[in-house]
């Protein structure tokens, strides 16, 4: 029988061998054990949004919860890669290096998520430079040696650079997915994204219903990374326009794209958000860019994928479904 269809706030992440979805009060993973059972786990996430007013403000918010996503979503893949070790279906656990236990004894709990969030800082470097410094770098080089300063001229620099950066996400993506331990990840994402559409389609959670959901959807960190890159496009052809030879100090020009990250990823965490709550004409044709880029980072999942996918979502929907209704 089916039921009222409701626009969810409920997101998720593919794990290794399972997945997590995230709800109005916690969160929850399923993670397919080598045994073949699923194993649901609740977790606790005290986020910033609860506690502090600020962290709920538009555009405010979307810069938290990207960095909460990275804190949280790393804790939860290291989980399922633990869960998806052993044999028989426990936990696996190695013997611990000296290092191991050298942090186990003189860390506290503080001191190593600290740590987790300096790798995350690190991992954000990486990205600057792959999507920041290296597509300004190489349209330098091809403006002064093919087009001979007619990109500066006519302000083209920031389209040729978001071209690139679009070209590079393109690639990396399509490379990972030929590896077969990201390919089952890709197809858990499939059936997380399958499973939240199924449930706002207002049709009953089994697997047949889920299996023949769309595996693209809209409010997906895939569309995010895109339209984050379209919104970088647009600030950085205004700043030019509106500053005539910002662009030509190249450090100078560099720092301000650095500067202006959080402001884009707060507006693109509101148009995703957008257009996760309308079917209309602007939102879908705003979201096609992002659908499109999960053609590479979802696959078909198996059906026993979505029943991880089904056990998630269940385990963090409230009694009452409006209450995960998207605010």
């Amino acid at each position: 029988m089916s039921k009222k269809c409701h626009k969810t706030s409920i997101g998720g992440q593919a794990l290794i061998e399972g997945i997590m979805m995230r709800g109005p009060k916690d969160a929850a993973t399923a993670i397919r054990l080598p045994n073949g059972e699923i194993e649901i786990e609740h977790h606790e996430e005290k986020r910033l949004q609860d506690r502090y007013a600020v962290a709920r403000w538009p555009v405010v918010r979307g810069v938290v919860g990207f960095f909460e996503s990275l804190k949280f979503g790393y804790r939860y893949l290291d989980l399922s890669a633990e869960k998806s070790l052993d044999d028989d279906g426990t936990v696996y656990e190695e013997e611990p290096s000296k290092l191991d236990r050298w942090m186990e004894d003189h860390l506290t709990e503080k001191v190593i998520d600290a740590l987790m969030i300096l790798a995350v800082i690190l991992g954000v470097g990486l990205a600057v430079v792959l999507f920041v410094w290296l597509p300004a770098f190489l349209v330098d080089i091809f403006d002064k040696y093919v087009t001979h300063d007619f990109l500066e001229l006519h302000n083209l620099h920031p389209l040729l650079e978001g071209i690139l950066k679009i070209g590079i996400l393109i690639a990396y993506m399509a490379g990972v997915r030929r590896m077969n331990d990201i390919k089952r990840v890709f197809m858990y994402h499939g059936a997380e994204h399958k499973t939240i559409a199924c449930f706002e389609n207002g049709l009953e959670l089994t697997v047949e219903n889920v299996r023949k959901q769309s595996r693209f959807h809209p409010r997906c960190g895939t569309s995010f990374t895109i339209v984050m890159l379209l919104i970088s496009i647009l600030f950085s052809t205004i700043l030019v326009l509106v500053f005539p030879g910002i662009g030509t100090i190249r450090w100078l020009w560099v720092l301000i794209k650095i500067l202006i990250i959080p402001l884009i990823m707060g507006f693109g965490y509101e148009f995703i958000r957008y257009a996760g709550r309308h079917d209309n004409v602007l939102a879908t044709v705003l979201s096609k860019p992002g659908l499109w880029m999960q053609r590479i980072t979802t696959i078909e999942p198996k059906d026993e994928m979505i029943e991880c996918g089904i056990a998630a979502f269940q385990a963090v929907l409230p009694e009452d479904p409006e209450e995960a209704e998207i605010k």
